[in-house]
């Protein structure tokens, strides 16, 4: 009898380590001395999965599959499933799957009863460029802290705009799109402004010149798309459909994905402002939501410390409220390691060992991993696609054993809907109505814009009264010289402060007062419901 079957042999004490008694997701089956074991299934708690996780492995050996494996069976179990799709090709998870040679193979290899089943899905676009329903950010929820991560700016120029921010908020400028925050930096970098930068700290007009640019051109990239309003509102995300299942939410990113830094940054938003309005609700026996962020390292490349520091602060704190978190990303070390000793949950596909980088990065992956009976350096470089190494958190919150395993195949398309599938899909959605079309209403551009053009006025009718009384002076001593008097005339001041436009000024600025808006962690702007 071989190992694999011997009672007590490590493949039964890894096994083992997955019975699990409460609700679970089916990955596959375990891959012991060169054989899959179908009897040997390798699960994942329903109830840890808002412990987080990584799904890591070099390109071309399943990752994308993976997810939606894990993505269909959440839906089933009711859980909604937010996925970002950078390269088009997770729609399919919404039609049924087409039955094959291969996908009858695999089933048959782990056990599996393969049936084609659809998903319920809806389909986002950032800024609505691209095919999806248009998700947007004002600028004032976004924050500055991770506006400073897409205008790649450094600590200190953070900390301005941080300073800028507060400014805005004290004053009641609402920050809406790019152009709002353009005008604001203009403003205290002008003539007009340049007292106001002294009473907010110490920004120095060379900061905010350096800000305005990075803006300027930031906008050049398209940028303006993605801010404004209407505010797409991230509880849509926390559906479930007619029938009970959870409702998967595609973000669809193929059109932006020249835009690395800006896409990254967007998704951190979105768990951030979920993290800010969702209530505290502790350990669930199933999460509100799971989020898969993938192409991870770009959120993580050229990030300031602040900027770490928030990302490691949320992801912690995120899962009292019922929101599991998974980072798709190439390898381990991608992932800072205040950030990965969070994720509990891991699946690990092939990792290649070409140059003495790949061999360094896996002799890194490895030391992650707990002690098993498996040699990971030689299993990390031989596995097939839809191949992987697991350890998840068991029911306690223990991690399980290292299991190789083949997984099971998705139940939707493993590819894209057609274009027209798929702009029927979001045409149809509820949601459309809601989110499709942008709206401008007056915010801080337009607030300054009118108050530039008042005191440009007020001075043009200060500059007139002044001329007046110079003339009402002159025809006074021309009228002493004739012995008549002439008719008194208010002073400067009188006509000015007196004047209509004045006194609508000031009531503009006055109703600012006092409006300071209160910011989370990182810096967004809590959403007020």
């Amino acid at each position: 009898m071989s190992e694999s079957t011997d009672p007590g042999s490590p493949a039964d004490r890894i096994a083992a380590g997955y019975a699990f008694t409460g609700p679970a997701l089916d990955l596959g089956a375990l891959l012991w001395d060169g054989a899959c074991l179908p009897d040997r299934q390798i699960r994942i708690p329903l109830s840890v999965l808002n412990r987080h996780g990584l799904v890591a492995g070099a390109t071309g050996t399943g990752k994308t599959k993976t997810l939606q494996l894990i993505a269909e069976q959440l839906s089933a179990n009711g859980v909604p499933v937010f996925l970002a799709d950078i390269k088009g090709d997770v729609s399919g998870i919404s039609v049924p799957g087409t039955p094959g040679d291969r996908v009858t193979g695999r089933a048959a290899e782990v056990a599996q009863e393969w049936q084609g089943t659809g998903y319920p899905s809806e389909f986002y676009a950032l800024g609505g460029i691209g095919t999806g329903i248009p998700v947007r950010a004002t600028v004032t929820s976004f924050g500055p802290v991770l506006m400073s991560k897409v205008l790649q700016l450094n600590r200190t120029q953070e900390q301005s705009l941080g300073l800028i921010f507060h400014y805005a908020d004290s004053k009641g400028l609402e920050l809406i799109d790019l152009k709002d925050l353009r005008a604001v930096v203009a403003f205290l970098v002008s003539d007009q402004g340049k007292a106001e930068l002294k009473g907010i700290g110490g920004l120095s007009t060379v900061t905010a010149g350096v800000i305005l640019r990075a803006l300027t051109a930031f906008e050049q990239q398209g940028a303006a798309e993605f801010f404004g309003e209407p505010e797409f509102d991230t509880g849509e995300f926390l559906r479930t459909a007619p029938d009970g299942r959870g409702l998967v939410s595609v973000l669809e990113l193929p059109a932006v994905q020249d835009k690395p830094q800006l896409f990254s940054t967007f998704l951190m938003w979105l768990l951030a402002d979920l993290y800010t309005d969702l209530p505290e609700v502790g350990d669930l026996e199933r999460p509100k939501l799971v989020f898969f962020f993938d192409e991870a390292h770009l959120l993580f490349h050229g990030a300031s410390k602040a900027f770490l520091e928030s990302i490691t602060q949320t992801v912690r704190l995120i899962r009292s409220k019922g929101i599991g978190v998974f980072f798709v990303t190439q390898t381990p070390k991608d992932v800072p390691a205040d950030v990965l000793g969070q994720l509990g949950n891991r699946i690990q596909h092939a990792l290649r060992a070409f140059t003495p980088d790949d061999a360094k990065a896996l002799k890194a992956t490895v030391k992650t991993f707990p002690n098993s009976p498996y040699d990971l350096e030689e299993l990390l470089t031989g596995l097939g696609t839809g191949e992987a190494v697991i350890t998840v958190l068991s029911e306690k919150g223990v991690p399980t054993p290292v299991a190789a395993t083949r997984l099971r195949a998705p139940q939707s398309l493993m590819g894209p809907i057609g274009p027209a599938a798929l702009d029927q899909a979001v045409k149809s959605s509820a949601l459309y109505a809601r989110y499709g079309q942008p709206v401008d209403r007056e915010s801080a551009y337009e607030k300054i814009s009118a108050e530039q053009a008042a005191a440009e006025a007020a001075a043009e009718q200060a500059a007139a009264a002044a001329e007046a009384e110079k003339q009402a002076e002159e025809e006074q001593r021309a009228a002493a010289k004739s012995g008549r008097s002439a008719p008194k005339e208010r002073s400067l001041a009188e006509q000015v402060v007196g004047s209509g436009m004045f006194r609508s000024l000031a009531r503009s600025i006055g109703s600012q007062l006092g409006r300071e808006i209160s910011r989370s962690v990182f810096g967004t702007a809590k959403r007020r419901r």
